[in-house]
């Protein structure tokens, strides 16, 4: 007599009647079970597809900015620079054009005020 061995289907040789209706339940709660499992792996590769699009969307996004970034960069460093340069010139030079635009301002404001009244 032969035995049935695992992955084989039917049930053990020389079991009939409440055996039968046993392993017919079992084999219904198996493919209900498998039908189970081959739902929520269907979700989770979905779910998982989709996070891999997000994923890329968003290197995407981080490296659009990261060469923004860089450009802020490069344009900052450039006015850096100029204000580098204004601030090694003449000083006197700066303070005079400093007085004078006060000068200007203060003759403008005394000329409104004397036109009001």
């Amino acid at each position: 007599m032969r035995r049935a061995g695992l992955g084989e289907g039917g049930p053990p040789a020389g079991h009939h009647g409440y055996a039968n209706s046993g392993y017919s339940s079992l084999e219904e709660e198996n493919a209900r079970l498998t039908e189970s499992l081959r739902t929520k792996v269907t979700a989770i590769k979905s779910l998982s597809i989709e996070i891999g699009h997000e994923v890329k969307h968003q290197n995407k996004m981080l490296a659009e900015m990261d060469s923004e970034f860089d450009s802020t960069t490069g344009f900052l460093s450039k006015t850096m620079g100029r204000l580098k340069v204004l601030s090694r010139g003449s000083q006197a030079k700066l303070l005079a054009y400093m007085a004078l635009f006060s000068c200007f301002v203060f003759f403008v404001i005394y000329w409104i005020i004397k036109l009001r009244l």
